[in-house]
């Protein structure tokens, strides 16, 4: 039996044990997991909001603004506090965002704790969508990339993904450096949910990207990419490529390419017109290959520039072994002519013949030398090495076809550092992009300079060469190239492209490249055309043409030409140097001033004064007052009829002028 005394005693006993075992429970929680519980109850009444970096800026060469900045909204929820008003929220944003209610009914059925409703929207739609009447949404605010020229070197810049990634061209190239790190402010919550910033904890401040300049120019890339585009519109090719070097340092100045793609409208373009082709894909060149040739002969005196060679009337058959032949053509039927002719006219034959006297290796080493089968190693995303095959792996034609550009492969930025290297006094450049790169605290990280990778080819041969390309220019296939008073040298190729069953029989890739002035190039310019179909198709009168045109825009309407710098000595003492580039700029300045004086916009005087863009179209006009630091005031569209302040008056940086523009109706053009 229990006594009173029994059952006190067990009624004590169990109440120090619970007693002992809350305490020990306490000192669990507020001793042994002090940490755990402190950070659970932070999180219910606090908050770390993050603090997003923006982006670096990419520029111009000249500081003008490709790609920036600028700020959006983004909508998300919390699909356990949102559980009550599901069906409000996803009314109110079908409603406003003009989509089916059931595609957010959806995005809320979930499990997870942060879902996103819409990304990356205009900042007005705050003015549309009240969170606080909307339990559950929460607002973020992110910088979306605005590319401020729209199509205007789409392909070269490249494009952000949804979380402002770089996923092409220049922005995925340079993801790193135009990254920075995001920061943080703690938020507490107080009683009723409202969230006020807390000045006892830290908050971090985002560390913005780093700038980038690159040596592009956008005034020579818009003037390239226009006279792209009528240039395949007006032969109906599929598409074309231009790239703009200044041979001295290896800068790019433009990288063209038709069709376009606006960063900005990224995903709408399609997949093929998105990459660089003028570094990612190779082809089959044609003749401008023949500078090889050409080069090799003459670098090891093996062929003069007046050698006789017959050129078959246009056919020539070599034998190939086992009764075989190889049928070599060209367009024009020609006798004996020389080897400066065989260049000027563009001889297949003349070629296959001289690179019997040549031999694979001499051949081969050449095209080693001048970049082909390697990277030029720019800083561009997928960069082809091209095709150059190892002698050992050559078929009984590729000598006499590697001639005069077929079984090897080549990008369009190799045939242009190539060509460049001639310009240049037969030293190879390595191209660059990349001008310099600024911290987000205005101090310089790195700042590309020129690279010379070899010595190619001689001075003399430098000489015969461009005697030779000068006569493609003034006699031979490149007529449609030349420009009154200032002399060009280049090159046309064209070849037959190859497709999935072979040689195409109506399908070429015509080219020109050339540089001016012969002697003190400051310029090197090669057009591409795939498959021109109407009309002729060739390098002479299919891309050749278009070389003229940008050419001809860039020498009345920029300053470019004689504001270059000399080309870069390797060797000799700095006096010899620095007469030589002083000898460079005085002959750029007596060429760039015969052409700027007759036709340039703006005045040749020591003043900066208000050029006279009346006449041209709207986008032309703000090109060149931006080039000049002027800030052009737009009204209405087509072409400026009227300005203010007028032409000729003194100018100042940012000054302000209104162009006053009218459509260009077809009735008032002469047809001419």
């Amino acid at each position: 039996m229990w006594t009173d005394r029994s059952r006190v005693n067990i009624i004590k006993g169990m109440v120090c044990f619970f007693f002992l075992l809350v305490v020990g429970r306490l000192a669990q929680i507020q001793i042994v997991q002090a940490d755990y519980y402190s950070k659970l109850a932070q999180k219910q009444y606090q908050s770390k909001i993050i603090l997003p970096f923006a982006r670096g800026t990419v520029y111009d060469r000249n500081g003008n603004i490709l790609a920036s900045n600028c700020n959006f909204v983004s909508f998300a929820a919390d699909p356990k506090r949102a559980a009550d008003e599901v069906e409000s929220i996803a009314s109110t944003f079908a409603r406003v965002f003009g989509k089916p209610k059931q595609e957010y009914l959806h995005k809320l059925d979930s499990d997870k704790q942060f879902v996103w409703l819409e990304r990356q929207v205009p900042l007005d739609y705050l003015n549309r969508i009240n969170p606080e009447k909307l339990p559950g949404i929460v607002v973020r605010y992110e910088p979306k990339r605005l590319y401020h020229n729209d199509q205007v070197a789409g392909q070269l810049i490249g494009s952000t993904d949804i979380d402002n990634k770089g996923i092409t061209g220049i922005e995925h190239q340079f993801n790193k450096e135009l990254e920075g790190t995001d920061g943080y402010v703690i938020f507490q919550r107080d009683g009723i949910g409202h969230a006020r910033p807390v000045v006892d904890y830290p908050r971090l401040e985002p560390v913005n990207g780093n700038d980038i300049y690159l040596t592009i120019d956008v005034a020579l890339q818009s003037i390239a990419e226009e006279e792209l585009r009528k240039g395949v519109e007006t032969k109906k090719a599929d598409g074309g490529t231009v790239v703009l070097l200044a041979p001295s340092t290896g800068e790019v100045l433009a990288v063209a390419q038709y069709p376009f793609v606006n960063p900005n409208k990224f995903s709408h373009s399609d997949q093929k017109d998105q990459r660089l082709r003028a570094v990612t894909d190779a082809f089959e060149p044609g003749s401008v290959f023949k500078l090889v040739t050409a080069s090799t002969a003459l670098e090891h005196k093996l062929v003069k520039p007046d050698d006789k060679f017959y050129a078959e009337q246009g056919v020539y058959y070599v034998p190939i072994g086992k009764g075989r032949t190889c049928k070599i053509q060209d367009v024009h039927p020609y006798g004996w002519i020389s080897f400066q002719q065989a260049i000027e006219f563009s001889s297949n034959i003349v070629m296959a013949k001289i690179s019997n006297i040549l031999g694979a290796e001499l051949l081969y080493k050449m095209a080693r030398d001048y970049g082909f089968g390697m990277q030029t190693d720019i800083d561009l995303p997928s960069e082809s090495r091209g095709l150059l095959k190892n002698p050992k792996e050559w078929s009984a034609t590729t000598l006499n076809r590697m001639s005069f550009g077929y079984e090897v492969g080549v990008t369009a930025l190799q045939i242009s550092a190539a060509y460049a290297a001639v310009a240049n006094g037969g030293l190879l450049m390595r191209p660059y992009i990349l001008r310099k790169e600024i911290d987000a605290s205005g101090h310089l990280v790195k700042e590309s300079q020129p690279q010379i990778i070899r010595r190619v080819i001689s001075p003399p041969t430098v000489g015969t060469l461009k005697d030779f390309f000068t006569g493609v220019v003034l006699r031979g296939t490149a007529k449609s190239a030349r420009i009154e008073g200032i002399e060009i040298a280049g090159k046309t190729g064209t070849s037959r492209r190859y497709g999935e069953s072979g040689y195409e029989s109506k399908s070429y890739t015509a080219s020109f490249v050339g540089f001016f002035p012969v002697d003190s190039p400051q310029l090197l310019c090669l057009v591409t055309m795939d498959n021109p179909r109407s009309g002729s198709y060739t390098g002479g009168t299919a891309s050749a043409p278009v070389f003229h045109e940008i050419t001809q825009r860039i020498l009345t309407t920029t300053q470019f030409v004689h504001a270059t710098q000399p080309a870069v000595s390797p060797s000799g003492n700095q006096a010899q140097t620095q007469e030589k580039s002083l000898q460079t700029k005085n002959r750029s300045a007596r060429i760039s001033d015969t052409f700027l004086a007759a036709s340039h916009p703006f005045a040749l005087t020591g003043d900066t004064l208000i050029p006279d863009v009346r006449g041209f179209s709207a986008r032309r006009a703000v090109g060149l007052l931006s080039m000049e630091k002027l800030e052009p005031v737009v009204l209405g569209s087509g072409v400026v009829v009227q300005q203010e302040p007028r032409a000729g008056m003194p100018s100042h940086p940012r000054m302000r002028i209104v162009l006053t523009c009218q459509p260009k109706f077809s009735n008032d053009e002469t047809g001419n």
